[in-house]
């Protein structure tokens, strides 16, 4: 972090020494070894209260976890050397450190007043204001340093990325070409390695064209694409670009070419090729001309899922609708596929008419493989299937009056495929899914612990079997269960905790809300909370790295999806949660008596407790 620091000619050539080891051993994280330097200068009467020694001193007391000594000596040595950027830069990291990300961005500004030209203060400053999202700030911070490095790599990525952050693509994708330009006279005078330079070249290339793109310059992006498409390493990516541009430039016959050569023929159960595809032939409200296109790719790729589902999705006709779900249902079920339910339903909320034709086709499935191990009605010419078959049937219907609340039908279904064949384990796991709408958690669990004793080594099984005891609000079972699966010689909950396994935590917090042990559900609420402010914390070391290793593409989608991190399921559910227990708290207090006052300081050690989590997380983050 303090490789560019340079001494000011304060101490004398011993002295001067010594400071040299303190920012060596800083370098290198051997910071006992920095403080005994820092004691030899400060212990000369002289120099003990010698500013920038006691900074460095402060940083390395820092890093070992002393961290109120080491404030002490920062704000020392800053106190006796206002105009020094050493101290500034010092303090600013211990705030840093701290994650008051403001302070530290004034404590940079103040080490720049005396410093202008400091690389490494720069790059620290650009770090903090990208991770808090001060596009304007990162601009004025990465063109500094492109200014002071502009031989450097990074200075000119960096540079082109806070534009493309400003939405100032023209201008980000000129720096980015002036740079290519550059590194191929460089790669052609033999100065850097071959290797490196064509993948890292390939996705400065793909960058720029998503810039292009994102501008709206289509021509441009796809004159690169074509240009440089043999520089290009990430064949899926050029090639789903370059139907996306000719798309947009409604060049529609070289689009189609594209996504049926190089696309789906390479992966014909991607949903996002056919959705491409359906836009280049502009079909996407035309029944007859799609179903014609499935019909051809169902023929092209008789062993690929999607073509013959999606049209299911679209075609009104519900003749042409059961002969299609009819083949559908009849491959599905042969393969005994236990998520076809969960494919299918999605079918239901659409109409009605097509759930009817559903559970028709299924009753007469049923029907007909009880009477005589077929699909269909004549025995003359029905073929014979697999005996487990009906099996599979009785375990989709199930499923389906189910999701109608036909629970007594359900269970009825499923205990007879549970009797034709008792080692399934989906069939335990639907059965305690019957018995939760319910409220029947007791029976629940019994279902899914059977179903774990068929297979203890299945880790989902066991997830789910935790998961249905949380619901029974069996917190101590739930915590036995989970730890046949977490680390030896740790707490389940300790573990699952570093872990982030957020949906066990959230199980539990909602089991302590429903047994009314407010601070404890609360304690987990924060646990969760604390997870999410990890993630965006934890994105801080990407802002050099990104650039460093040339990932543009993937570091913008990170940014993006921090930014809107707090949106997930996970953080509203839980916040929800946390919201109403605090209404409730405020609205009825807990009483004063022996059981009250137990909640209560479970309340309280939730609040002393954030702090205590929050010290010993700054202190490792500290000596990392």
């Amino acid at each position: 972090m303090m490789d560019s620091l340079v001494m000011k000619e304060t101490l004398p050539s011993k002295e001067l020494g010594l400071f040299k080891k303190i920012l060596k051993c800083y370098e290198m994280k051997q910071y006992r070894n920095g403080i005994k330097f820092a004691k030899q200068i400060l212990s000369n009467s002289k120099f003990s209260e010698h500013g920038e020694t006691l900074a460095m001193k402060g940083l390395s007391l820092n890093c070992l976890g002393k961290k109120e000594e080491a404030y002490e000596n920062v704000k020392r040595g800053l106190k006796n050397d206002l105009k020094s950027f050493i101290c500034w830069h010092a303090y600013g990291l211990l705030q840093r450190s701290d994650y008051k990300y403001d302070e530290a961005i004034k404590c940079y500004r103040n080490a720049l007043k005396w410093n202008q030209n400091n690389i490494q203060i720069w790059r620290d400053l650009s770090a903090l204001q990208i991770q808090m999202r001060d596009h304007e700030g990162y601009n004025e911070s990465r063109f500094q340093l492109f200014k002071l490095r502009p031989t450097q790599r990074a200075s000119w990525i960096g540079f082109a990325l806070s534009l493309h952050l400003l939405q100032e693509y023209e201008t980000a994708t000129n720096i980015l070409e002036e740079f290519r330009k550059s590194e191929n006279q460089n790669r052609q005078s033999g100065k850097t390695k071959t290797q490196v330079v064509d993948y890292e070249n390939s996705e400065i290339l793909l960058y720029q064209i998503t810039l292009y793109i994102e501008g709206g310059a289509y021509e441009k992006a796809l004159d690169y694409l074509n240009r440089y498409q043999d520089e290009i390493c990430d064949k899926v990516s050029l090639y789903e670009y370059q139907a996306d541009v000719l798309i947009r430039l409604n060049r529609t016959t070289e689009a189609v070419q594209i996504i049926k050569e190089k696309l789906i023929n390479r992966n014909p159960d991607n949903r996002a090729y056919y959705k491409l595809i359906e836009r280049a032939l502009n079909i996407e409200n035309d029944e007859k001309k799609r179903h014609k296109l499935y019909l051809d790719y169902q023929k092209k790729s008789p062993f690929a899922q999607l073509p013959h589902r999606i049209p299911l999705d679209f075609l009104s006709d519900l003749n042409d609708f059961r002969t299609h779900l009819n083949v559908y249902l009849r491959k599905g079920l042969r393969k005994g596929q236990p998520a076809l339910f969960k494919d299918i339903k999605q079918l239901y909320r659409k109409s009605d008419e097509k759930m009817q034709i559903v559970q028709e086709l299924m009753e007469d499935y049923r029907k007909n493989l009880i009477s005589h191990l077929s699909f269909d009605a004549d025995e003359s010419t029905a073929a014979s299937e697999d005996s487990t078959t009906i099996v599979w049937v009785n375990y989709y219907l199930a499923q389906h009056y189910n999701h109608l609340k036909q629970y007594d039908l359900a269970m009825q279904l499923i205990d007879q495929a549970i009797l034709h064949t008792p080692t399934l384990i989906e069939l335990y796991m639907f059965k305690a899914k019957i018995y939760k709408p319910k409220g029947e958690f007791d029976e629940a669990v019994e279902c899914i612990n059977e179903a774990q004793s068929l297979d203890t080594a299945d880790r989902y099984l066991n997830a789910k079997c935790v998961k249905y005891m949380l619901r029974a609000n069996k917190i101590k079972d739930a915590e036995e269960m989970s730890s046949r699966f977490t680390r030896e010689g740790l707490p389940a909950n300790d573990d699952l905790n570093e872990m982030q396994c957020m949906w066990y935590q959230s199980e539990v917090a909602h089991a302590y809300n429903r047994l009314g042990n407010y601070g404890e559900a609360l304690k987990k609420c924060h646990e969760i909370e604390r997870h999410f402010t990890e993630m965006n914390e934890d994105q801080f070391d990407f802002h050099s790295y990104c650039i460093r290793k040339v990932t543009l593409r993937a570091y913008v989608d990170l940014l993006r999806l921090v930014d809107v991190l707090k949106e997930h399921p996970f953080y509203f559910n839980i916040a929800k949660l946390a919201i109403e227990i605090y209404l409730k708290l405020y609205d009825e207090p807990l009483k004063e008596d022996s059981s009250a006052q137990s909640k209560g300081n479970d309340s309280q050690i939730l609040v002393n407790g954030k702090k205590i989590e929050k010290r010993k997380k700054q202190t490792k983050a500290g000596n990392h």
